[in-house]
């Protein structure tokens, strides 16, 4: 009775685990892209999976949104995006986001450098580990790599 008690505890512990991981995530984000990119249409799509309303602006400077932003020199990518007081770069994964929002570190924001094959919006299988960074006064440390 006892050991199905403690089952029962791990369990229910596992699941509020699982479930403060999404919850960490905000309701929404601005998305600035250049009118023909589909692949950050793809990445829009991969936030609202995840329980984020997206709110898609297109025709913005985008060299000007990123220096604005922070973006560090040579770790840009073909969209930003501003959510809940960070800025995001490029197609970085929600596994990411979601370890964002749960240290919530005194940072600018993260990124993903280009657009890396099998990250989110981008085709085919992923064929390195993603190399995510963290950015403060447009300069790059790492942050994780998944």
């Amino acid at each position: 009775m006892q050991a199905q008690v403690k089952v029962l505890y791990l369990a229910g512990s596992l699941l509020l685990g699982a479930s403060t991981a999404h919850a960490a995530l905000p309701d929404s984000a601005r998305l600035f892209k250049n009118p023909s990119c589909g692949c950050c249409e793809a990445y829009a799509r991969h936030l609202e999976a995840s329980g984020i309303d997206v709110e898609i602006i297109d025709d913005e400077p985008m060299g000007e949104i990123k220096h604005a932003a922070g973006i560090p020199y040579g770790q840009g990518s073909c969209h930003t995006v501003m959510i809940e007081g960070y800025v995001i770069e490029g197609h970085v994964p929600v596994a990411a986001l979601e370890r964002l929002f749960e240290q919530r570190p005194d940072i600018d924001g993260i990124g993903l450098a280009g657009m890396p094959q099998g990250t989110p919006g981008m085709p085919g299988p992923q064929r390195a580990p993603y190399e995510v960074y963290q950015f403060t006064d447009g300069q790059a440390t790492p942050f994780m790599t998944l």
